[in-house]
């Protein structure tokens, strides 16, 4: 929205209605810079979560909406640990989401098709986590949605991102969304994957969801490591929209990318500013509203900009959380045994004796670090 200042200025120069060099005007031109916009989206988001999140907490509480912590007997120690939680308001992710959706309409441009296949997404799978939330909390139990009911849900909204992604997208001098890019490698290993582009970008896209997710266990954790992560793929999607640090550095060029730091940055300044919120010991926690809309933005993002190979480095501290889970369960199926005392991971951790700030603090650190190895790969080509 804020770019058609910029072009209500050219329009008015043209039609001779001002000089391009009238003072009052001259600042519109600010609006054409994408990282001017991107600043402008992290900015907005952020002051967004910081003025409703205090009223969010009020009406929740107000409505009863808390969080149901489990209370089995396998997971005793940790409800011991946790069970102070129980009653804290959840569905804080509307809070991300509006701030999220919100600051990106109002920086970046509309006639942009990935903009609105990154929106389409993260707001579909929000609603999904904001049924699961609502069921949750309905029913005083932490079962919510059934796994194959969000499954096919989130699987259907993959399928239709990944589709547009693949064939709605134009192509930007023969490059297109479809190609295979890994890392350090400057070419494309696979020109053109035709249909298989669909299914692996629907894969990637569910599985980032649930690694997020899994994620979300600890005050913060999940919003801290996004925060990074979407800092990392503001920076992809300001060198893949570049014609000429894309060419320098080996990368797939897509001039349509260049509008993705934008919601990178939106998605950073929400992160952010719920964080105000939600770090230890947190008022309110996002639910699956939040992290599931969070882990599609993010592997949306890293479609857009033909970084999503990279998402598993990038994104190593959610990895390590889907994986951990994977192998407790196939260990415990398979031997009878668990690797970990209980996943995903940083509750291994926990249980293990490091506080609940130390496991927070020292994933950021990965978080952070995963983030930066990504980044290092733009150089190894």
């Amino acid at each position: 929205m804020m770019y058609w200042l910029y072009e209500l200025r050219e329009w008015m120069i043209a039609h001779q209605w001002i000089s391009d060099d009238a003072a009052l005007y001259k600042i519109f031109n600010l609006f054409r810079y994408h990282t001017f916009r991107a600043g402008g989206a992290a900015l907005t988001a952020f002051f967004l979560s910081l003025m409703y999140g205090e009223r969010l907490i009020r009406k929740l509480i107000s409505l009863k909406i808390g969080q149901p912590v489990r209370t089995a007997e396998e997971v005793h120690k940790l409800y011991e640990l946790h069970g102070k939680m129980a009653g804290t308001p959840t569905m804080g992710g509307i809070l991300i989401l509006g701030a999220i959706v919100i600051s990106t309409l109002v920086w970046a441009k509309w006639d942009n098709i990935m903009v609105w296949i990154v929106l389409l997404t993260t707001i579909g799978l929000g609603a999904l986590g904001f049924r699961d939330d609502y069921l949750k909390i309905s029913k005083k139990n932490s079962k919510g949605v059934s796994a194959r009911t969000k499954l096919i849900w989130q699987t259907s909204v993959a399928v239709v991102a990944g589709f547009l992604f693949a064939y709605a997208v134009p192509s930007d001098n023969g490059i297109t969304l479809r190609a295979l890019y890994i890392p350090f490698v400057k070419d494309a290993v696979i020109p053109d994957m035709g249909i298989f582009a669909v299914a692996m970008f629907a894969v990637i896209i569910v599985g980032a969801s649930n690694a997020v997710n899994l994620t979300d266990g600890l005050d913060g954790l999940a919003t801290g490591c996004s925060l990074t992560t979407a800092i990392a793929y503001a920076a992809f999607g300001y060198i893949c929209g570049n014609a000429n640090y894309s060419e320098y550095l080996g990368v797939a060029h897509n001039s349509l990318a260049n509008e993705l730091p934008i919601i990178a940055m939106s998605l950073a300044g929400a992160c952010l500013g719920f964080l105000w919120f939600n770090a230890h010991p947190a008022k309110m926690f996002m639910g699956d509203t939040g992290s599931l809309a969070l882990g599609g933005c993010i592997a949306t993002l890293a479609i857009g900009c033909k970084q999503e190979i990279v998402l598993a480095l990038v994104g190593g501290v959610f990895v390590m959380e889907a994986c951990s889970v994977i192998l407790q369960v196939w260990s415990f199926k398979k031997r009878g045994k668990r690797i970990f005392r209980m996943a995903p991971i940083h509750h291994h951790f926990e249980l293990g004796g490091w506080h609940e700030n130390q496991v927070i603090v020292r994933f950021w650190v990965l978080s952070l670090l995963f983030a930066m190895l990504g980044l290092a790969t733009l150089k190894l080509r």
